[in-house]
């Protein structure tokens, strides 16, 4: 990877961190462009072609990963729901049920015993909803 190449990759991920730090505020693509100091098409562009998804995909795909862990910590839905940044219960319902396969509430109620045995590090890379 050449000089240029990886001084793109810094800035990408400085607005991929945004997104984990602050999933749950109102995120765009401006200003992750912003962020990573490109025009906002270009860095849409690049950030696809880095981490295989687009910024808004990466972004509501963190958004249900915290939502899970909430839910199986029995927070309600709709806490759930206000603490990842959604402000429509039933979008972020739409949402969860598409991508988790089952809806908030259900997934809240089945039986999380077998995952609190793994270590954090693992249960994030296991646990992580996959979108394609």
């Amino acid at each position: 990877m050449d000089a240029e190449a990886l001084k793109a990759l810094a800035h990408l991920r400085r607005a991929k961190d945004l997104m984990d730090r602050n999933y749950a505020e109102p995120l765009d693509v401006p200003a992750l462009a912003q962020r990573a100091s490109m025009s906002p098409a270009h860095f849409s562009r690049e950030f696809k072609r880095a981490y295989g998804e687009t910024p808004h995909s990466y972004l509501l795909t963190r958004r249900i990963e915290r939502a899970m862990h909430l839910l199986r910590a029995s927070v309600s839905v709709t806490d759930a729901c206000m603490q990842v940044g959604w402000t429509s219960l039933g979008s972020f319902s739409t949402r969860f049920t598409e991508v988790v396969g089952e809806t908030p509430s259900d997934y809240r109620e089945r039986d999380h015993s077998a995952t609190e045995q793994i270590p954090a590090c693992i249960a994030k890379i296991l646990l992580r909803p996959e979108r394609f």
